[in-house]
């Protein structure tokens, strides 16, 4: 038995498939099958409505605009040559800054690990006062 109010016809002069779930382009608002949705796929005319890319400097960050008819890869190009303001020193910001103050340890660690006893900044190896021969109390405490 067939349902023959079901279903639409794809739009593409090509295919004209019989489509039980067709989809309707959201530029030209025409009916396409699976195979002919994408707007390159049938050719769309009014898909510079909807398909719209802002290329994004790979150096900065920076969203780059591309007029109607430019090729994003030229303006990027030209904004890298000309406008960039990509700083190279930027990128090479340590992230391991603190050094531990024990003597002969050359470990950093990310944040500090301030003893509370001598105020000094460890690696976690030497955090406690036991382990970096802390001279900041009388006493020494225990590990426990």
């Amino acid at each position: 038995m067939e349902l023959p109010g079901l279903g639409q016809r794809c739009a593409e002069r090509s295919c004209r498939r019989l489509d039980f779930l067709p989809l309707k382009c959201d530029a030209c608002e025409e009916v396409f099958c699976k195979d002919h949705i994408r707007y390159d796929d049938h050719k769309c005319s009014s898909a510079y409505k909807k398909n719209v890319q802002v290329p994004v400097c790979p150096l900065c960050n920076t969203p780059i605009p591309v007029q109607k008819g430019e090729i994003p890869d030229v303006v990027v190009g030209a904004h890298m040559d000309k406008d960039c303001k990509y700083n190279p020193a930027q990128q090479k910001q340590r992230i391991f800054t603190n050094k531990c103050l024990k003597p002969g340890c050359k470990r950093k660690e990310m944040m500090k690990v301030v003893c509370e006893q001598c105020g000094g900044n460890f690696c976690i190896k030497h955090r406690h006062p036991l382990d970096h021969d802390c001279k900041g109390s009388s006493r020494p405490t225990s590990k426990a």
